[in-house]
């Protein structure tokens, strides 16, 4: 089969490589559509992978075209990527994404940048009404989605978004399904403040104007109910912290790019207004607790319409171009993907 194979830092390569072998718990995948993610970029260009080669890719969605059970063949799925060790405490009680020794489709282990893949059938998420590419969408969905349930937003709350990519618009699209009266959401890129106004979003450059101070002023001093930070930096994490209301939340989910720190008037802010600090980390995956299957519900009935978030369709062998636009930021993007 073909694949995008990553050798080392840098170098990925659209090349021939063995068919996935299929074990017993396992389907064969035909993938379909196959998203970009923003933590694939660093993985292939500056951090790699855990090993050499290995083809990533993690948000994706395909046809079942051979298990153990014949009832499962030609039918749809997004996949949980994570694999969980089943043994460590995390585990025990099904919060698998603190798993301390999992393995991981697109990083850990052979992904998604391909035409084929070998998936554990408990990784499944069957689908059907809609397309391929909204289903691969499931993954940043589900990752949004917990963030937000951790933000404890409550019908008529103003919660503020710093940062204006996938993730973040993401995040909005749950938070206006949360019964939120008004989103802020807040990015330096001005195509992306854009994009987010034409999705119908408060929209504001953070780079022209002071955001917590915007924040503030249009909720009468008052601040936001909640604060989601999804950019990773010291600026958007202070901000967070001065634009959130006395006794709200603020949540933590952007990647750092280096170091975070905090002035001593910010943190200061943090213990007077006696604030709720979370981190959030991937999404639940178990019986009582199914971020996936929640997301992939709301996709299907367009509670959350995902479609409009894909901006940008590439063949597998066209991956140059998709990176090329994605490092020279060529033209705006939000989601884009790989498909069949």
């Amino acid at each position: 089969m073909k694949a995008l194979n990553l050798h080392a830092v840098g170098d990925l390569r659209y090349e021939e490589v063995p068919d996935p072998i299929r074990q017993e718990g396992e389907v064969l995948l035909k993938i379909k559509a196959c998203g970009i993610c923003g933590s694939d970029i660093p993985r292939i260009f500056k951090k790699g992978t855990y090993h050499f080669p290995t083809i990533p890719g993690h948000e994706f969605s395909g046809e079942i075209i051979d298990a153990d059970k014949p009832e499962l063949i030609g039918k749809k799925a997004a996949v949980f990527p994570l694999l969980p060790c089943r043994k460590c405490a995390s585990c025990q009680v099904g919060e698998y994404a603190q798993c301390s020794d999992y393995d991981y489709y697109g990083s850990r282990r052979d992904g998604a940048y391909a035409e084929y893949l070998a998936v554990k059938e408990w990784n499944l998420v069957p689908f059907e009404g809609i397309s391929f590419e909204e289903a691969a969408m499931c993954e940043p969905a589900a990752v949004a989605l917990h963030a937000v349930g951790l933000a404890d937003i409550k019908i008529g709350d103003t919660v503020a978004i710093f940062g204006a990519g996938p993730i973040g618009m993401m995040l909005a699209l749950w938070c206006k399904a949360s019964g939120a009266s008004r989103i802020i959401l807040c990015d330096i890129d001005p195509a992306k403040v854009e994009f987010a106004a034409k999705m119908g979003f408060d929209a504001v450059n953070s780079s022209q104007t002071d955001a917590a101070e915007y924040i503030k002023e249009t909720t009468g001093g008052r601040g936001a109910d909640a604060c989601i930070e999804g950019a990773g930096a010291t600026q958007t994490w202070e901000s967070c912290i001065k634009a959130v209301k006395s006794f709200g939340h603020v949540v933590c989910m952007g990647n750092p790019f280096g170091d975070m720190t905090l002035t001593q008037g910010t943190y200061s802010q943090l213990l007077r207004k006696q604030l709720t600090i979370r981190g959030t980390w991937n999404s639940s995956y178990n019986d009582a607790h199914n971020d996936w299957r929640t997301a992939l519900d709301a996709i299907t009935k367009h509670i959350v319409d995902v479609r409009p978030l894909i901006t940008h369709r590439f063949a597998l062998q066209d991956y140059k171009q998709a990176f090329d636009m994605i490092l020279a930021r060529k033209e705006f993007y939000s989601k884009v993907m790989f498909v069949d």
